[in-house]
């Protein structure tokens, strides 16, 4: 095989990816439609958290390149699809991201190409949609003189034990010979390739990998619900069960789940349950029911801390830390900070936030900048709401110098002023 691939996406995804593999000796196209991510690339600039700026001047050095131009699919031995699959109307996937990938790169396809898609999507995505438009408009025959194959994405963005290069790789292709192809694409550059029986495997095993996190916080954030009632400190709990070492894995509760996985990835295989068998997939929609409420749940305890001071939620100014998904990234996918804010507006609070990260915020009522004298913005704040724990918050100097303070990530020491 030769060593010319084009990634499609150059997003949290494509990005890591195309990093790994231009630093293994393969010539990378990273194709994208934005015109400011390439200009940006090929100018040595980043867009994501895990990649700085010094390493896209790597990648430039290793061959690397970013373009809008299809024609660079032409060149390529290896085809890697890594765009969005998000939600569309009524909870239903949207994939006409990968429809339009799929058209633009069949287009462009040479004889002999490999074709591998990353995207998380719903089972029979890769043989009953990708496959199609790669032949129709390609021309070429699978198995013939096309190969096709999924290999789920698993990136976690600002994880700093596992990236592409040690977490392993599942590759299940529509054949033997497309499983293979793939396979050794990926081995020239991530230490440990697993083979699936098939790309529906494959697909499953990425669908069953987030809605096991997701179910498993789902139940932690009810856990949390029902120990403050009964007043247990959940996060001791968690504490004291996760010394056990075996048949225990802790999870954590929090405002609610966010980014691109678990808020999305269940979804798919729940419609896909629904679409094919009848039925609901039950625990999953359960899950995303407890999950989703955990914003307006927040919202309640802010109102009863606030009215241990004596304050209305209505006219209160609220001051929220970190509206990030995740603690120490920029990334705001489907961060439950935005539906929590929105709640928070709707009864009349007055919003503030602060985020090292985040300069502007768009929310449902507007676009607010970060506050940037932070001392100001929390000695006049009536309650100050830890949502992300940010390693620039010292939160144990900004609960203690707080009027009211509530801590959803359990950060702080004092239980009193945890979710």
């Amino acid at each position: 095989m030769n060593k010319t691939v084009t990634i499609v996406g150059q997003g949290y995804v494509g990005l890591p990816l195309a990093q790994e593999a231009s630093s293994s000796g393969w010539k990378v196209f990273g194709f994208d439609l934005s015109e400011r991510v390439v200009t940006g690339l090929n100018a040595g600039q980043s867009h994501i958290d895990d990649i700085s700026n010094a390493d896209v001047q790597s990648m430039l050095s290793n061959g690397y390149s970013a373009s809008t131009d299809p024609s660079v699919i032409s060149e390529s031995d290896v085809v890697v699809i890594c765009v969005p699959t998000p939600l569309g109307e009524a909870g239903a996937p949207d994939l006409s991201y990968i429809e339009s990938a799929s058209t633009t790169v069949g287009k462009n396809l040479k004889p002999g190409a490999t074709v591998v898609l990353e995207s998380t999507t719903y089972p029979g995505t890769t043989e009953d949609v990708c496959a199609p438009i790669l032949t129709r408009e390609s021309g070429l025959t699978v198995n013939d003189n096309l190969f096709i194959a999924f290999s789920p994405e698993r990136v976690d963005p600002g994880r700093t034990d596992f990236g592409i290069k040690n977490t392993p790789k599942l590759v299940g292709g529509v054949s033997a010979i497309s499983t293979d192809r793939a396979a050794s694409f990926y081995s020239d550059f991530i230490d440990t390739v697993v083979p699936m029986t098939g790309p529906k495997e494959a697909e499953t095993a990425k669908l069953l990998e987030n809605t096991f996190r997701h179910v498993n916080i789902a139940l932690v954030n009810e856990m949390a619900k029902v120990c403050h009632e009964l007043d247990i400190d959940i996060w001791e709990v968690i504490r004291g069960a996760s010394t056990k070492p075996f048949g225990f894995m802790p999870f954590k509760p929090g405002p609610g789940v966010g980014g691109h996985c678990i808020p999305i990835d269940p979804n798919y295989l729940s419609y896909e349950v629904r679409r094919n068998l009848g039925y609901p997939l039950r625990f999953v929609e359960l899950a995303q029911e407890i999950n989703n409420t955990m914003p307006h749940y927040v919202t309640t305890r802010i109102s009863e801390v606030l009215n241990e001071q004596a304050k209305a939620i209505k006219g209160a100014n609220v001051l929220l830390l970190g509206v990030t998904y995740k603690k120490n990234i920029a990334d705001q996918r489907e961060s439950p900070a935005i539906p929590l804010a929105d709640e928070l507006t709707r009864r009349g609070a007055n919003i503030q936030f602060i985020d090292p990260r985040v300069p502007d915020w768009k929310i449902e009522s507007g676009v607010l900048q970060s506050e940037s004298n932070w001392d100001s913005a929390i000695h006049n704040s009536d309650i100050v709401v830890l949502l992300q724990a940010h390693d620039e918050f010292d939160v144990e100097l900004i609960s203690q110098n707080a009027r009211a303070f509530l801590d959803t990530s359990g950060s702080v020491k004092d239980h009193r002023f945890r979710l």
